[in-house]
């Protein structure tokens, strides 16, 4: 069983890419959307940033789901902000069996994506505080690091390349 964790601010290719893999491997995709209760959509619709407070059930009810997926022994992609190392902590744990991706994007690009997205809870004018909270992953977190300035097809392909490298369960990714 292998859990994926893909992370970035709002904008940055979170669900694309996610899919993208859920689609090469045959895993679970979890969309962290999903998971955000009432509550806390209508705050983002309303240009209110989430705390840590709105955060911490959202993010128990993401790794519970995927505690249920693991002990069924399957795998899953998690699309999800993870903006803080303490979220990450609750979303991947101790596992050795999880990896972590983060899609790094400049301000500048991810707030033109921003601007032509539409239909989507999470206003543009949000992705200052996305940016200010964003604790970008430190080597001892062993992120594959990828860059989103490239097509979503090269970024997963990308992705996977660095996901098959690893040996956290190689037997589940497609080389």
């Amino acid at each position: 069983m292998t859990m994926t964790v893909v992370m970035g601010v709002s904008g940055c290719g979170k669900t694309t890419i996610a899919a993208g893999i859920a689609r090469a491997t045959g895993w679970e995709l979890l969309e962290g959307d999903a998971f955000h209760p009432t509550a806390n959509i209508a705050k983002m619709k309303a240009g209110v940033p989430l705390t840590d407070e709105d955060r911490w059930p959202w993010l128990r009810a993401i790794a519970a789901r995927a505690g249920e997926l693991r002990v069924q022994g399957r795998s899953c992609v998690v699309a999800c902000s993870a903006l803080k190392k303490s979220y990450r902590d609750v979303l991947l744990g101790d596992r050795a069996d999880t990896n972590l991706v983060y899609l790094r994007g400049s301000h500048a690009l991810i707030a033109e994506r921003l601007a032509r997205r539409r239909n989507h809870f999470m206003p543009p004018g949000l992705l200052e505080s996305q940016f200010a909270t964003l604790e970008e992953p430190g080597p001892e977190e062993d992120p594959i690091i990828a860059d989103i300035d490239a097509t979503p097809e090269a970024i997963t392909a990308s992705v996977m390349a660095s996901l098959g490298g690893r040996k956290k369960d190689s037997r589940e990714i497609p080389p």
